[in-house]
């Protein structure tokens, strides 16, 4: 028989838990050392009192012009030549070449064929930009189009490329063949210095690693890649340094894109030369109709660091005219990677083989499972 809630008795046990007790004020807490609690909570929770550099490099210095290296005298071995190459590249990571065969008037008249690109008209430059699948075009770094023409600065990246050559013939026909074969002939020069004086290098270098051996041991050719640059006109002080910063932490970061042995800048009538390394910012005035040359990170490799790399970057001041750089970034073949490419060649097997196989393995162990069971 049920029971109705009215029968229930009048005294039913409530079995809610009851309220917390509340903690006398006065009570101390259960920690044994307490001050020794606070005094670390205390330092674990203060924020600490950072200090910003005021500016992006501020480790900068002047020094004086590296020597210059006369490179007929550095092609035949003079030690002279050799000792003051060695000592500019340990200090600076740098070194002016003179007497290297290319005439200055050649130079120059590439430099006004390539101011010729980057006059094209901004819908024809977007069609050959820069990208993770083209790593040669355009690339406007810095200004936007609402600026003043004179206050952008823009990149071309140029190389030996049969899908650029049709690229920048479909918006440049009438002046691209010319610009092409100027460039095809003047980086053939540059790679023929860098050839020489990478040798000149890997003899006098104390400390080589295998790739460094094998590569100059069988001449492998040299490729490169030959970044172009326009520099804006005369910019304010401001308005110059704030430029100078973005351009230089811009190719810092880019220099991973372009890993090379040498780089060959070729900025007649710049004010100043800067060179950025891990050691700090440097710069010098360089001479005229002199190449600057600097390490690549693959001679850091080679060399086993001795030869440190840094980068190069070129500054003018006082123009009236936008003013022309150009880089050669000059690489040896990576002959660690061939290496390494042919032994995967030999090492790995396709699919389909690895299939077959594990089929005839799986037969050998029926056969053989199957023989000692009977015999």
């Amino acid at each position: 028989m049920a029971v109705s809630p009215e029968s229930m008795p009048e005294n039913f046990n409530d079995f809610r838990a009851p309220p917390p007790s509340p903690i006398a004020s006065g009570r101390r807490s259960s920690v044994t050392n307490d001050e020794v609690l606070t005094e670390f909570l205390e330092h674990s929770l203060r924020v600490p009192d950072l200090i910003l550099p005021d500016r992006i490099f501020p480790r900068h210095k002047t020094v004086e012009t590296p020597p210059r290296i006369d490179f007929q005298s550095l092609n035949s071995g003079e030690s002279d030549s050799v000792v003051k190459m060695l000592d500019s590249i340990a200090r600076t990571g740098c070194f002016q070449l003179v007497n290297f065969g290319i005439p200055g008037e050649f130079i120059r008249s590439v430099s006004v064929t390539a101011a010729g690109i980057f006059q094209l008209p901004p819908e024809k430059k977007e069609a050959v930009s820069r990208s993770l699948e083209r790593p040669y075009g355009f690339e406007e770094v810095h200004g936007d189009h609402q600026e003043a023409e004179s206050e952008v600065s823009e990149d071309f990246v140029w190389c030996k490329d049969e899908s650029l050559t049709v690229d920048m013939e479909g918006i440049w026909p009438t002046g691209y063949s010319n610009f092409s074969q100027k460039m095809e002939t003047l980086s053939s020069d540059i790679e023929h210095l860098a050839r020489n004086i990478l040798q000149v290098l890997h003899e006098n270098c104390s400390r080589k690693s295998m790739y460094g051996n094998d590569t100059m041991q069988r001449q492998d050719p040299i490729g490169s890649v030959c970044c172009l640059y326009r520099h804006g006109r005369n910019f304010q002080a401001d308005q110059r340094s704030r430029s100078l910063g973005y351009d230089v932490m811009r190719m810092l970061i880019r220099g991973t894109d372009y890993s090379h042995a040498l780089c060959f800048h070729l900025c007649d009538g710049s004010s100043e030369f800067h060179v950025y390394s891990k050691k700090g910012w440097v710069s010098f005035c360089p001479d005229k109709d002199a190449l600057i040359v600097t390490v690549g990170d693959r001679t850091q490799v080679w060399s086993d660091g001795q030869y440190k790399y840094v980068f190069g970057w070129p500054v003018f001041e006082g123009e009236d005219e936008d003013s022309i750089s150009m880089a050669f970034l000059c690489s040896l073949p990576s002959s660690s990677s061939g290496s390494s490419s042919k032994t995967s060649k030999e090492k790995t097997f396709s699919l389909g083989q690895q299939a077959i196989l594990a089929i005839i393995l799986t037969l050998v162990c029926h056969f053989f499972f199957y023989f000692y069971k009977e015999f």
